[in-house]
């Protein structure tokens, strides 16, 4: 199967910038998009040019605000939206579809802010959608994918002594964060695949940041560990614009 995941930085936005003609050409089996920007009625609407796929979203109860979705050629064998914790489950940010072999979960963590305003609530995020991940482990293995809102390692951001400490998505409680996810056996797959290669995924719109290539690594495909020697291949598709993001691709046997 190959998955891509991309946060499309709003679905009304990039099917206004071939996002027909970009499906086409990167052929996922599977889909998942972050930052949708649309209640579940306009996701569908956006949506109507594209073929061959069954269409999934959850979104915020905030209209125009986060939300994710999940495009698939095959019927997931089941779909469930959030992570059954209300405090968490008002912006649309977890979807699941389960496959014969695995879930696959796409999520769009929340961004501590320019002011680090929700880094408290970061945290309890992070452990609250880890425990979720593990849940859905005991009964078959997990692939998680999406803006998870933080450059792990400083081989993740071109500028790691700017941002570190300095600058949400690169606070240690967020690298604490995703260093859950590591510590309970999710494996990040691009990393395993290119232990010294530095690409990014995410480049701020301001100062020309894509041009120059300024950019940070915060969209990711994890896995459960026993997933690991199905990996086919990994990659960061710089070459695809429309968006602040590019989309990032696993493809798994």
């Amino acid at each position: 199967m190959k998955l891509v995941s991309w946060n499309v930085n709003g679905i009304r936005a990039i099917m206004k910038k071939d996002f027909p003609a970009i499906l086409a050409e990167m052929n996922p089996d599977v889909l998942c998009l972050q930052e949708t920007k649309a209640q579940d009625d306009q996701v569908q609407k956006a949506l109507e040019p594209i073929d061959g796929y069954h269409i999934y979203s959850n979104s915020a109860v905030k209209k125009g605000y986060s939300g994710t979705a999940i495009l698939s050629k095959e019927k997931p064998l089941s779909v469930t939206t959030d992570i059954q914790i209300e405090e968490h489950d008002q912006e649309g940010r977890v979807l699941c579809a389960e496959f014969e072999k695995f879930f696959l979960v796409t999520v769009y963590t929340p961004n501590s802010g320019s002011e680090l305003k929700r880094l408290d609530y970061r945290q309890t995020w992070d452990q609250a959608f880890c425990d979720y991940l593990k849940n859905l482990e005991e009964t078959k293995p997990v692939v998680v994918c999406g803006d998870l809102n933080v450059a792990h390692e400083s081989i993740d951001l071109a500028r790691p002594k700017q941002n570190y400490n300095k600058s949400a998505g690169h606070m240690q409680e967020e690298i604490d964060g995703f260093q859950l996810l590591v510590k309970a056996g999710f494996v990040d797959s691009y990393r395993h695949q290119n232990p010294e290669k530095a690409k990014y995924s995410w480049w701020s719109y301001r100062g020309g940041a894509r041009e120059r290539n300024v950019g940070w690594r915060i969209d990711y495909f994890l896995t459960s560990p026993s997933l690991v020697e199905n990996y086919k291949n990994t990659e960061i598709l710089n070459d695809v614009f429309g968006s602040d993001h590019c989309p990032v691709l696993l493809e798994i046997s």
